[in-house]
């Protein structure tokens, strides 16, 4: 099913008012804009509601602000697709950016597949509020017995080894610190230079993706005009479109139609003469 969703499927072009309309209505949320569920949480939870109980929704975060923590629940989600055997690859890199177009195509294509399980029916026996919450405690409850084991080794194991160490610990934090310092420092300075060359390139190849995109959107709405709808040359050019994505032989498809069609006319053509 996953791969049958083409980039042409009527999907894409859901409106985000209606995206919106369909998270809210079946979460019980209140989202205003698509950029809102860049953190994969909502995402997880339409797929819990799709098929019951398949996602651990104690590995959910539905306060994920870092781009860390959405890509934790990003894993959650891709799991859930392996499992199911849904072959879908999750663009994370680019959803975490929260670009409203990026987010729009995925929910568009998720809205696709969740309706084409249930019929887009809502799950009248699914309680997302109670499923969020259950969620949430068991994440909360987690880090805080966590934290406070930290804390409490932290102050009864290591007080002799403070005192012990008192006079010979910084000098020796001083010098290897200064050396880790600059290492470190060169590091952040590649790093942030390779991520902004990989933004440029991210924004050319999405303003390279728009551009054709637009010349296949212009191309369909041509051959849909009712004066040539119906012409072997606008049927077979809407083949190549309406192809799925695994589909190789959509060109070869196209080709025997538009032959088939024209040896026909040629046939008539010549009866009549």
């Amino acid at each position: 099913m996953a791969s049958s969703i083409g980039i042409m499927d009527s999907a894409y072009f859901v409106g985000r008012n209606e995206i919106l309309s369909w998270i809210n209505n079946r979460l019980h949320l209140n989202l205003s804009r698509i950029e809102e569920a860049a953190s994969g949480a909502v995402q997880c939870q339409l797929m819990d509601m799709t098929y019951p109980g398949i996602v651990p929704m104690h590995k959910v975060n539905f306060d994920a602000k870092t781009e860390y923590d959405m890509i934790q629940n990003y894993k959650v989600l891709q799991e859930v697709f392996n499992k199911l055997k849904i072959a879908k690859h999750i663009e994370v890199s680019r959803l975490v950016k929260g670009r409203p177009l990026d987010n729009l195509e995925f929910l568009q294509w998720l809205k696709r597949y969740c309706d084409s399980v249930n019929g887009g029916l809502m799950n009248e026996n699914y309680n997302p509020v109670e499923r969020r919450d259950k969620g949430g405690k068991d994440r909360n409850l987690k880090c805080s017995l966590k934290s406070s084991k930290t804390n409490i080794m932290n102050n009864t194991g290591s007080g002799n080894t403070v005192s012990s160490n008192r006079t010979s610990g910084p000098k020796q934090f001083r010098s290897s610190g200064a050396a880790g310092g600059a290492n470190s420092s060169a590091e952040i300075q590649a790093l942030s230079k390779e991520i902004t060359e990989l933004k440029l390139a991210n924004d050319l190849l999405e303003k390279e993706r728009d551009f054709y995109f637009g010349k296949l959107r212009d191309i369909e709405i041509l051959c849909q005009a009712p004066e040539v709808e119906d012409a072997p040359v606008s049927v077979a050019i809407k083949k190549i479109l309406y192809a799925d994505d695994a589909k190789e032989s959509a060109l070869d498809e196209a080709q025997d139609y538009l032959d088939q069609t024209m040896n026909v006319i040629k046939a008539e053509a010549e009866i009549e003469d």
